[in-house]
């Protein structure tokens, strides 16, 4: 079985591990009690940082300090023209800054450096299509009430904003929700995931430098609990957003409850694409391959779930294995490096638990399926899998693997095909390989998925609003709508002049 493996390269560690603190009102700070957590490589073993670890008291005072930011008015009540300024200086001191955090974003994560480069570089541009939006945002009027009346309906910041972060995109992921947030006139509390709490700390450090005035954005480093826990509880947030898992969203909304407040979701996903036998199947192996071992596996977006015709099954999976063996496994501080390491020990025994459960249930392993030594690296890695003769019962063709793991299924009829998509509880994204425009057309209205790629696979732009349906999530992120999550609709009704008739007579 032919890999390609990068060996461990002789790049220069970093001498200390970076020194992450909380960012309280403005102030950086440590623990009141002095407690702070580690993060070792999952590639190299190394110590990587060393955060202060947050608690009850650190987060009351983060959510104390957005609160009055927000309720003074010293970012809500800004101009559009002001918040955007302060936006673009964030892109612009993030372009300058993307060596710095991509290097620490793949020491924490164990994803390829060149990956993480092209994260950080491109999150930039979120920062700057969300300070488009904070020049653009407008409210509606109605001049067609009568010559009496005139209707506005305002939009305004829904408020105090908890943003609660995954591991596995740490820097893209808060940036499509943080300068949303910002642009919409909200302040902040920021948890980033304990496992990768760094880069998140360095987004801080630029944020002051840019001018935002302090206590907008806070930062919070810590577990879910206790920290996640208060910012969801806390009466005075207004509004919880959280990347991560279902499970732990479906924690979180049951929660928010208690003050109903309002929360958006962007959780897991079982993301199929459909390969009909008119496709170009040379461009659609290559995006299957992409879209299986991209971050290794370690994405909602993961396409982990090929439905192929059973006409061309056979031929597809061989081109997939065989374009997976190209696909460069290893070392993340390697350039050369495509797929890097799981992130943690007990993830990569969960994802190969997975594989080893379909081979019980009758699956197949046409590659990989265990766990991946790459030469002078002690982390924990996986190797390329992919794994056939699938059944839609199998837990591998229903729950989020999170790994390096293609599932195969076949079909016959496009009814067929389109049953086997929506057959399951995530709705995040969905893909269709066909030449015939009307094929991708009925595929894409009756599949349920908040995205259908057409002859591509995840291919995303600032413009273009992402979100899931079904267990996958509620609300939406980036985009005009990505704003609209952060924004509340209030009406205003105005009599002109005294027209009102009275209501109570007194003659």
């Amino acid at each position: 079985m032919h890999m390609t493996i990068i060996p461990a390269t002789n790049h220069a560690l970093p001498a200390e591990p970076f020194q992450g603190r909380h960012l309280i009102d403005g102030v950086w700070q440590g623990s009141a009690d002095g407690r702070s957590f580690n993060r070792a490589s999952p590639a190299h073993g190394v110590l990587v940082s060393q955060s202060a670890l947050g608690g009850q008291a650190e987060a009351d005072a983060a959510i104390a300090a957005a609160r009055r930011a927000f309720d003074d008015g010293r970012w809500s009540r800004l101009s559009g023209k002001a918040r955007a300024a302060v936006l673009l200086r964030v892109a612009d001191l993030i372009e300058g800054s993307v060596d710095r955090i991509a290097l620490l974003e793949t020491l924490e994560s164990g994803k390829p450096i060149s990956q993480a480069k092209g994260e950080v570089a491109g999150a930039a541009d979120l920062w700057r299509y969300a300070a488009s939006l904070a020049r653009t945002l407008h409210g509606d009027s109605h001049n067609s009430l009568g010559p009496d009346m005139l209707g506005v309906v305002l939009k305004e910041p829904i408020g105090v904003v908890s943003i609660i972060t995954p591991w596995n995109f740490p820097f893209w992921i808060v940036s499509q929700k943080l300068p949303f947030a910002l642009a919409a006139g909200c302040t902040c509390v920021v948890k980033p995931s304990e496992m990768t709490p760094s880069s998140t700390v360095m987004l801080g450090e630029l944020l002051v430098q840019a001018g935002l005035p302090a206590g907008v954005v806070n930062i919070v480093l810590g577990y879910g609990l206790p920290v996640g826990a208060a910012m969801v509880e806390s009466a005075s947030v207004d509004m919880v957003t959280f990347t991560g898992s279902t499970a732990v969203g479906k924690q979180i909304a049951a929660t928010a409850a208690g003050t109903l407040k309002k929360v958006a979701l962007e959780l897991g996903g079982k993301n199929p694409q459909v390969i009909y036998p008119d496709a170009d199947l040379e461009g659609a192996a290559d995006a299957v391959t992409f879209g299986v071992y991209f971050n290794a596996g370690e994405c909602c977006n993961s396409g982990s779930r090929v439905i192929v015709h059973a006409d061309v099954a056979e031929a597809f999976i061989a081109r997939v294995v065989a374009l997976s063996g190209h696909v460069a496994f290893g070392d993340p501080l390697n350039s050369d490096t495509q797929v890097g390491a799981i992130i943690s020990p007990a993830h990569n025994a969960k994802i190969d638990s997975y594989v080893q459960a379909a081979v019980k249930a009758g699956a197949t392993v046409r590659l990989g399926g265990g766990l991946l030594q790459v030469p002078g690296l002690a982390g924990q890695f996986y190797q390329p899998t992919i794994v056939a003769d699938v059944t839609p019962d199998m837990a591998i063709a229903r729950d989020e693997v999170f790994g390096p793991v293609l599932s195969v299924l076949t079909f016959r009829t496009h009814d067929e095909a389109i049953a086997l998509v929506n057959d399951g509880t995530y709705g995040l994204s969905a893909g269709v390989w066909s030449e015939n425009v009307h094929t991708c057309m009925d595929f894409a209205r009756r599949v349920q998925a908040g995205t259908v790629w057409t002859n591509t696979w995840m291919d995303g732009f600032p413009e273009l609003t992402f979100g899931g349906v079904k267990q996958s999530g509620q609300g939406r992120e980036i985009g005009p709508y990505g704003l609209d999550e952060f924004l509340e609709v209030k009406t205003l009704a105005m009599r002109i002049g005294r027209t009102r008739a009275p209501w109570v007579k007194t003659r």
